[in-house]
């Protein structure tokens, strides 16, 4: 079978009829949200944007690690990861509609972007040096383009080099390990930041220290998830001969590993949070807990409990029907955990513009209540403000006590009237509906259409790499 990949046409429209379905369902998204606010459809927007564009990241993070740590098992599909980390100049471009956004108010993904909220809101004022258009923008524009162009972009120009003109001196591969070394706490630094604002500042009030880690474990796993996929596709096509069970079967314990590794993160940050007892931290988990209890509760049993039983034999990280089925649920279920981490959020959100709007107040002062379609209603009662802290530093949040607002409110904590956060099943918000499925899959057919291209314009087999043996003779002990 030949070295290069052929971009099939085939492929192409297969790829074309994912990414049609992804746009319907986000036009429907739209139209059909008779909010105000479109949240259901820049909600899934923000959420597949920074899904993908964070597999790309942590694609260029494991390429730069391998090469510093002398790594070598890779090497035979490690064009598959330089294809994903091309992928960040196409993540730069779909976050451009988002920043327009926060500079016109066409959307409400972030509170702190409301000027009149920041205004009279003590804690949004106090983050409002970090949380605002500005940084926003330079810092999405500037470091996913360092991102890319001065790393993603290089370490692959520099590969492909190695094949043209690459001799026994390996003078590319000892380039790469200087642009590694540079890398590495770069990307340590700037993606926490990047995550923080696109991610965590949903919740505007909300803050964890772990929260950088454990996204980004998301996205490794999420990551590895998809390599194995990838990578048995392709040997279906005939090609990468050379990616042998012991390749994939190491792999699939990365899988494992980083599957109970983003399980410790979670329980890390719930535990210390829970712990502490600080009113700004816990109510994300409160929250989520009691008013989104199948995401919470799911989010654990699809990225921990299902892996760790699947993985847990040594020959199931060696059979292509059990890898590929952890590699969806794995994949899908890492997915899942962002739509977890963002949709609360936003929902929060569209309830506080929606409070504002009707009672013309400050907008952390009362709470929308919903109507049984799960849209915010005109005429939304006013919510009393509680008068109490919601916990003082020597008790825990009482199951029966007043409930707090979805951004927390620090010293002044507000209580939720009956029917603010949706009681049963709402599409879109409590769990992933139909337009969230469609578009997730025209964001991944998107993905795969850009990665295909890239394939095809180098050889799917290094042939000068200084490890290209070890890959090839590799063996799991």
């Amino acid at each position: 079978m030949s070295n290069t990949f052929q971009f099939e046409r085939s492929q192409k429209n297969v790829l074309y009829g994912m990414m049609i379905v992804g746009l319907v369902s986000m036009i429907l998204a739209f139209v059909t949200d008779t909010g105000g606010l479109h949240m259901r459809f820049w909600s899934n927007y923000l959420h597949n944007t920074v899904f993908f564009l964070g597999i790309a990241f942590i694609s260029t993070f494991i390429l730069h690690a391998k090469v510093l740590t002398y790594s070598g098992w890779h090497v035979v599909f490690k064009r598959v990861w330089e294809a994903y980390a091309q992928f960040l100049i196409v993540g730069l471009a779909l976050m451009v509609p988002i920043i327009i956004g926060v500079w016109g108010n066409f959307h409400h993904l972030y509170h702190w972007a409301d000027k009149a909220a920041v205004e009279s809101d003590k804690i949004l004022k106090g983050k409002s040096s970090f949380l605002n258009p500005v940084w926003y923008t330079v810092g999405t524009f500037v470091i996913v383009g360092v991102w890319y162009f001065f790393f993603a972009k290089k370490f692959r120009a520099l590969s492909m080099e190695e094949d043209q003109i690459g001799t026994k001196e390996y003078k590319q591969h000892k380039r790469m390990k200087i642009y590694a070394a540079v890398f590495l706490p770069v990307a340590g630094f700037s993606s926490a930041a990047m995550i923080w604002q696109w991610i965590m500042s949903v919740d505007a009030h909300w803050y964890s220290t772990m929260f950088a880690w454990y996204a980004t474990a998301s996205w490794w796993v999420s990551a590895v998830a998809l390599t194995i996929l990838t990578l048995i596709y392709l040997k279906s096509k005939g090609y990468l001969e050379e990616v042998t069970t012991e390749h994939l079967h190491d792999l699939g314990k990365y899988m494992f590993a980083f599957s109970v590794f983003w399980t410790y993160l979670w329980f890390s940050q719930y535990m210390l949070i829970w712990y502490a007892n600080n009113g700004e931290e816990t109510i994300y988990f409160h929250l989520r807990m009691k008013k989104f209890p199948i995401l919470f509760y799911g989010n654990l049993v699809l990225n921990f409990v299902l892996p760790f039983i699947i993985l847990m034999r040594n020959d199931t990280k060696r059979k292509y029907g059990t890898l590929i089925l952890t590699s969806i649920i794995v994949f899908f279920g890492h997915w899942f955990d962002f739509f977890q981490m963002i949709k609360p959020g936003t929902w929060s959100s569209e309830l506080e513009h929606a409070a504002h709007a009707a009672h013309h107040e400050p907008a952390h002062a009362p709470e929308a209540k919903l109507m049984s379609n799960g849209k915010p209603a005109a005429n939304a009662d006013h919510a009393e403000h509680a008068t109490e802290p919601a916990a003082s530093s020597n008790n825990k949040v009482q199951h029966g006590a007043a409930e707090h607002g979805a951004a927390g409110h620090g010293a002044e904590p507000q209580k939720l009237v009956a029917g603010t956060y949706p009681a049963g099943f709402v599409t879109g918000v409590t769990l992933p509906g139909l337009l969230e499925i469609g578009t997730m899959i025209g964001f991944l057919g998107l993905f795969f259409y850009f990665v295909f291209a890239q394939l095809s314009k180098a050889k799917l087999v290094p042939t000068n790499d200084p490890y290209l043996e070890e890959s090839v003779h590799h063996h799991v002990m």
